[in-house]
């Protein structure tokens, strides 16, 4: 799971071009096969042990610009999720400092290179909200990709990797997920995932920092948490 990408600023949620080129040239270079969630979602098994889901959370304009043509040249696919209210703006629920593309440059994607998905439409945490609240935030955000005619996938990055966690909350929140038309909803936890998904609406995710040195990164995509 990555974020923002920077020319040389490496730390935290913001890797630099050259630390994400030597991991996904790592990546290509030991075989790794990199799908998108719509490409997953008619099969039962995968090939071999080396397959991986690359996403890109909050879709800044710096993705487009440096990760994208990385990408490309090492022919892999990525997820880009987009929050939906902040098409053209910036990431007003953090610094508000960083860009994020507009629908124009959404449409620019290449669909072979970059799947859309949904990471909400106001970036709101959906453990904080109620049942209600999350379904009007859905539609809030159908309605932008409606107006736009964004090609989005069924699958939804949770913001800040929050969801509910009670029972009986998960539950009926999965449930309005499914009425909503998602497929899979993805979390952090930091995890290697098994597949077919145990449950394909608590996905983990491994968060990529941009101090990880190339060794601490292959260390976590064999391993995960345990590095």
């Amino acid at each position: 799971m990555y974020h923002d990408v920077a020319s040389s600023t490496s730390e935290g949620l913001v890797i630099s071009v050259r630390r994400l080129e030597e991991q996904l040239k790592w990546l290509s270079e030991n075989q790794y096969t990199s799908w998108h969630f719509s490409e997953l979602e008619d099969l039962s098994t995968l090939p071999g042990s080396k397959n991986v889901v690359i996403t890109f959370d909050d879709a800044y304009v710096s993705f487009k610009d440096l990760a994208v043509p990385l990408l490309q040249k090492y022919e892999l696919k990525a997820t880009l999720f987009v929050p939906l209210g902040y098409l053209g703006k910036t990431d007003e629920w953090n610094t508000g400092k960083v860009d994020i593309m507009t629908a124009e440059q959404l449409h620019s994607l290449q669909p072979d290179t970059v799947e859309l998905g949904y990471h909400s439409f106001q970036h709101s945490k959906y453990n904080e909200l109620t049942l209600e609240e999350t379904s009007t935030d859905t539609q809030c955000g159908f309605e932008v990709v409606k107006n736009h005619k964004l090609p989005l996938s069924p699958a939804l990055a949770y913001p800040y990797g929050k969801f509910p966690r009670e029972k009986e909350s998960y539950t009926k929140f999965v449930e309005l997920l499914k009425q909503e038309g998602f497929s899979y909803g993805l979390r952090i936890g930091n995890r290697l995932n098994k597949f077919p998904f145990p449950d394909p609406f608590k996905i983990q995710r491994l968060d990529i920092k941009g101090e990880y040195s190339l060794g601490k990164f292959r260390r976590k995509i064999k391993y995960g948490k345990i590095i």
